[in-house]
C-alpha cells in the first residue's frame, strides 16, 4: 500500500498566501504524494507566484460559469493516473507530515473505498466553532456501511471532501462524482458505494485544520444548498433520518458551553442552529419556490442558471 501513486486535486478560487503553505505541506508529507493538480477558477485571478517552486504542481484553469463542485473535480481526476486520489480544499492544513500515510493506510481494509480525514479548529476558530468541530469529527476512527443506516442515519453516508481519498479504479468505475452538483458530491458518492456493498473509513489520525467563520446568513445559504442537494436525490436521501444527530450537537455544545463559563454565548449559538435548520428546510423544499427567491437564497445561484433547476413546480410536472 506504501508503494502507491496518490495524486492530490484542489479546486481553488482567488486563494491566498495561506495556499502556498498548504503546498508546501503536502511537499513535506512522510508519503510522498505525486502531483498535486490544481483546477482553479479564474485565471485573472491566479497569483503564478503561489506555485513557485513547487515542482509536483499543475494549475489548470476555468472559468466560474464552468465550476461545478462535482465535475471540476471529475476533470481533474481525468488529469490523473495516480492509484488513490486526494482531494483537499484551498483552506484545509494538514496538521502534521503523517497526513496522506494516515489516510492510505486505511484502504489496507479491502472493504473501504474512501475515506475522510479529522477536522481540527483553527486556534482562531471560535469557542461554538471548535465545538461543533470535535462533536462532528472525534478522535475515534471508524469505518461505516449501510449496516450502520438503521442506527446513524444520515450520518452513515458523511464523506468531507476538505479532505478526503478514494480509490481511482472504484471511482472511476462508479463515473466519478454525480453531477451537476450543487453540493455533497462527496455524500452522494459515499452513499452509492455504501449500497454496492463497500464501506467509508473515517481516519481520526489523519488530521487537518479546518474551519469557517460563518455569519448567521451565511449559515442559512450554506445550508439551503445543502438541502437542495438531499433533494436533487431522493434515490439517497428520501426517508433517511438524521436519528436525533442535530439534538445531540446542541445538547453537546450547550453543555460545554455551561462547563467553561461560557454560557452567555448559548443565545447565539441557538440563532446559529435556527438559521442552519430553516436554510434546510427551505432548500429541500425548493422545487416549490420561484426562481429569484430560489437564487436569493443560494450560495451558488449561477447553478440554478445553468441547470434549469430553480423551475421547481415545472420540473415536477414532467
Amino acid at each position: 500500500m506504501m508503494n502507491a501513486s496518490v495524486d492530490v486535486i484542489i479546486p481553488t478560487y482567488r486563494p491566498n498566501a495561506s495556499f502556498r503553505d498548504l503546498l508546501r505541506m503536502l511537499m513535506r508529507q512522510s508519503c510522498p504524494v505525486d502531483h498535486i493538480l490544481i483546477i482553479n477558477t479564474d485565471e485573472s485571478l491566479w497569483d503564478e507566484r503561489l506555485i513557485s517552486g513547487i515542482g509536483k504542481a499543475e494549475v489548470f484553469h476555468i472559468t466560474k460559469k464552468e465550476f461545478d463542485h462535482a465535475a471540476t473535480r471529475n476533470m481533474g481526476v481525468g488529469f490523473s493516473n495516480a492509484d488513490y486520489l486526494l482531494f483537499m480544499t484551498q483552506d484545509a492544513m494538514p496538521a502534521d507530515r503523517g497526513l496522506v500515510s494516515a489516510l492510505l493506510g486505511t484502504f489496507g481494509n479491502p472493504a473501504v473505498k474512501a475515506a475522510y480525514a479529522r477536522q481540527l479548529p483553527k486556534a482562531d476558530s471560535p469557542i461554538t466553532e471548535g465545538c461543533v468541530r470535535n462533536f462532528n469529527y472525534p478522535d475515534v476512527s471508524e469505518v461505516r456501511t449501510l449496516r450502520d443506516l438503521p442506527e446513524l442515519g444520515i450520518k452513515t453516508y458523511f464523506c468531507s471532501n476538505v479532505c478526503a481519498m478514494y480509490e481511482r479504479e472504484t471511482f472511476i468505475r462508479m463515473g466519478g462524482f454525480s453531477a451537476p452538483a450543487i453540493f455533497n458530491e462527496d455524500m452522494v458518492y459515499a452513499a452509492r458505494i455504501m449500497h454496492l456493498g463497500y464501506g467509508v473509513a473515517y481516519c481520526a489520525e489523519a488530521r487537518v485544520y479546518h474551519a469557517h467563520h460563518y455569519t448567521n446568513a451565511q449559515q442559512l445559504h450554506r445550508n439551503f444548498d445543502n438541502g437542495v442537494s438531499q433533494a436533487m436525490h431522493p434515490e439517497i436521501f428520501r426517508g433517511v433520518g438524521s436519528s436525533g444527530e442535530g439534538k445531540r450537537l446542541v445538547s453537546y455544545v450547550t453543555r460545554y458551553l455551561k462547563e467553561v463559563g461560557r454560557a452567555h454565548l448559548i443565545p447565539g449559538f441557538y440563532r446559529e442552529c435556527a438559521a442552519r435548520l430553516i436554510g434546510f428546510r427551505l432548500g429541500k423544499a425548493y422545487r416549490y419556490l420561484p426562481g429569484p427567491v430560489v437564487r436569493k437564497l443560494s450560495n451558488d445561484p449561477g447553478f440554478f442558471d445553468k441547470y434549469g433547476y430553480a423551475a421547481g413546480k415545472q420540473r415536477k410536472r414532467r
